[in-house]
């Protein structure tokens, strides 16, 4: 069964990378996009958690402590079950000759290191279409909530949900991790990004309007708020 399919449409991604700080990244950059994301910082780590539950896509650093990313990739390719396993090469090296050999040991697309990260979102999008393995972006649900990311269009119960660009963007986040309490910082940073500045209480502001937006009369109020701590999409109870 597709990873995807048992993470309730939402495709997988394994990141293989030794580097923290380009880890702590890449995962909130795969997130925010609606990916599930798994980590592994070493190749013996990454053949591991492939075998204990094959991921959507294997993003791969070719320097690694102990197995390099090529020999996780001759390894995968080896393996029935992970022959087709669709997987990009992360690496420093910048020759020609390293994307050929990245190639030919199976890795199905190759980037190299500074990238951007909309680039490789780009490619990871593509090779998910061409693999089947699922749309990035569709419909998300929780309870009696649908959101449609393509058409870009709310509703709870059916009844269509007029939001502004920021609190459909804030629902979207909280979509994609339902139950889950986050800061205000955190929000922030998923909304509005890390490099604007926006003071925190602004938060409040937007959640006072996306509760009036999607709260009906009768409805339960599904925004909830957590005492020194954050909001979180979750009912009290």
């Amino acid at each position: 069964m597709s990873a995807a399919l048992e993470s309730g449409g939402r495709p997988t991604i394994l990141v293989v990378e030794d580097e923290a700080p380009l880890l702590t990244l890449l995962r909130y950059n795969l997130e925010r996009q609606g990916f599930r994301v798994e980590e592994a910082a070493d190749g013996q780590e990454a053949l591991l958690r492939v075998a204990e539950g094959r991921p959507d896509l294997v993003l791969l650093d070719w320097m690694l402590p102990a197995l390099s990313g090529l020999e996780v990739c001759r390894q995968l390719r080896r393996r029935p079950n992970t022959r087709d396993l669709p997987i990009i090469m992360v690496t420093a090296r910048t020759e020609d000759q390293d994307a050929v050999r990245a190639l030919d040991t199976g890795a199905d697309d190759y980037i190299a290191k500074p990238f951007a990260i909309d680039a490789l979102l780009a490619r990871i999008r593509a090779l998910l279409r061409r693999t089947g393995a699922g749309p990035v972006r569709g419909v998300l649900s929780w309870r009696d909530l649908a959101m449609d990311q393509d058409a870009h269009r709310v509703t709870r119960n059916g009844r269509a949900l007029h939001l502004g660009p920021t609190e459909y963007r804030m629902l979207e986040f909280l979509m994609q991790h339902p139950g889950r309490v986050f800061s205000r910082e955190q929000v922030l940073d998923a909304v509005w990004g890390r490099d604007i500045h926006v003071e925190p209480r602004t938060v409040d502001v937007h959640v006072r309007r996306l509760r009036k937006a999607v709260n009906g009369p009768g409805e339960e109020d599904i925004i909830r708020t957590v005492r020194s701590a954050g909001y979180a999409l979750d009912v009290e109870g």
